[in-house]
C-alpha cells in the first residue's frame, strides 16, 4: 500500500521540522515547502522532498499538491514573535493572514480535503477563567494573536463552503528540542524564554531580562504552560489521524495543563545547569497576558496522545543539549 503524502509548509523551522520527523516515523511521505527566511534545510531528514518557496505562492502550491498527490497540508509558515507584531503589524497580516488566505485558495483549487493549522494560545488574550478551554472567549491582545484567529475564521468559512476538514492547534509555550539531537530552535534573535536561557548558559549572551515582575501572579512574573516540542509534534500526527478517521473539524489546545512562572523557569534552568543566569527585571512587553494555562481534556479525549517529555527539567535539558551541539550540526563558524 502506498504511503499517504502530506505537504508541510514552514517544515524547515523549529516546530515544523519536529513534526516532519514525527510524520516520517508514522509512515507518511513528506514534501516540505519553506522559504528559509528562518528555517534551515539542515534540520530536515534526507528522506523528505524539499522545495524552497513561499507558502503564499498559489500556483506553486497548487502544482505541488497535484503533482505529489498531496492528501493533507500542515501549515507552519509565518511570523511568530508577538511583541514584534505590535511594532510591525502589517508584516504579520501579510506573512500570516495573507499567506494563509492564498494557501487555502491553492488547497481549494487542488481539492485538498485535510488541513492542520499552527495556531496559538494568544488567540485567547487575557483569560477570564483558567485553565483555558477551547470554548473560552477569544480576545487577542496582539496583532500576532489576531492573525492566528483570523486564519481560524478563514478555515471555518472555507470548510462551510467546500467541505474542507481542518484542525487548528492552539499551542501554549513550546520548548525543548528533539531528544535525538536532530533538530531544534535556531532562529536568530529569538525571544523565547528557554532559548534565551540556553544562550546565556552557553555563553552566547551575557544575561537576560525578565519582562515585568508586577503581574497578578504569585511571584509577579508571567505564568505559561510549557510543552515539549516533540510531544507537540506527536500531537499533530494523532490529530491528523483523527481527521482522516472522522472528518470532524477540531479546535484543540496543546499544552500540559500546568503553569510555570518566568522566575520558576529561570530557577529550574539554574538548578539543572548549576549556573546563574544573571536575570534582571525590565518593563513588560506589550500584549503579554499574565497567565496562560491550558485545559487539554479535549486533546486527551479525542486522541491517543500522551506526553513523553513532560517535565520542565526534560524540556530544559533537551533545549540546552541542542544549544551546545547546534553549531556543529548547522556548520556555524
Amino acid at each position: 500500500m502506498s504511503r499517504k503524502s502530506v505537504l508541510v509548509t514552514g517544515g524547515a523551522g523549529y516546530i515544523g521540522s519536529h513534526v516532519v520527523y514525527s510524520l516520517l516515523e508514522a509512515g507518511y511521505a513528506i514534501t516540505v515547502l519553506d522559504n528559509l527566511s528562518t528555517g534551515r534545510r539542515e534540520l530536515l531528514p534526507r528522506e523528505v522532498e524539499f522545495i524552497e518557496g513561499n507558502a503564499g505562492d498559489q500556483r506553486l502550491v497548487t502544482d505541488l499538491c497535484r503533482n505529489n498527490e498531496i492528501s493533507a497540508v500542515l501549515h507552519f509558515a509565518g511570523s511568530i514573535v508577538a511583541p514584534e507584531s505590535v511594532r510591525n503589524p502589517l508584516i504579520y497580516y501579510e506573512n500570516n493572514t495573507s499567506v494563509s488566505r492564498n494557501l487555502l485558495s491553492a488547497c481549494t483549487e487542488a481539492d485538498i480535503q485535510t488541513f492542520i493549522f499552527s495556531s496559538s494560545a494568544l488567540v485567547y488574550g487575557e483569560p477570564f477563567t483558567l485553565p483555558l478551554k477551547e470554548s473560552a472567549p477569544t480576545t487577542p491582545t496582539t496583532p500576532y494573536g489576531r492573525t492566528k484567529l483570523m486564519t481560524e475564521w478563514m478555515l471555518e468559512d472555507t470548510s462551510n463552503a467546500t467541505g474542507l476538514q481542518y484542525a487548528a492547534l492552539r499551542y501554549f509555550n513550546v520548548g525543548g528540542a528533539d531528544p535525538a539531537g536532530r533538530t531544534g530552535q535556531c532562529s536568530p534573535n529569538a525571544t523565547h524564554l528557554l532559548k534565551i536561557a540556553g544562550e546565556v548558559v552557553t555563553g552566547k549572551r551575557s544575561g537576560m531580562v525578565i519582562n515585568g515582575d508586577d503581574y497578578d501572579t504569585p511571584d509577579g512574573t508571567c505564568v505559561r504552560d510549557y510543552i515539549h516540542v516533540s510531544d507537540l509534534a506527536d500531537a499533530h500526527v494523532e490529530i491528523l489521524k483523527l481527521l482522516e478517521k472522522t472528518g470532524e473539524n477540531q479546535i484543540i489546545n496543546c499544552g500540559y495543563g500546568r503553569g510555570s512562572s518566568v522566575r520558576e523557569v529561570i530557577a529550574e534552568v539554574e538548578r539543572v545547569t548549576g549556573k546563574s543566569l544573571g536575570a534582571t527585571v525590565g518593563p513588560r512587553r506589550p500584549g503579554d497576558p499574565a497567565t496562560l494555562v491550558s485545559d487539554i481534556t479535549h486533546l486527551q479525549n479525542k486522541t491517543n496522545w500522551s506526553p513523553k517529555q513532560h517535565t520542565l527539567a526534560q524540556i530544559i535539558s533537551t533545549a540546552l543539549a541542542w544549544e551546545e551541539s547546534m553549531a556543529n550540526i548547522l556548520k556555524i563558524p
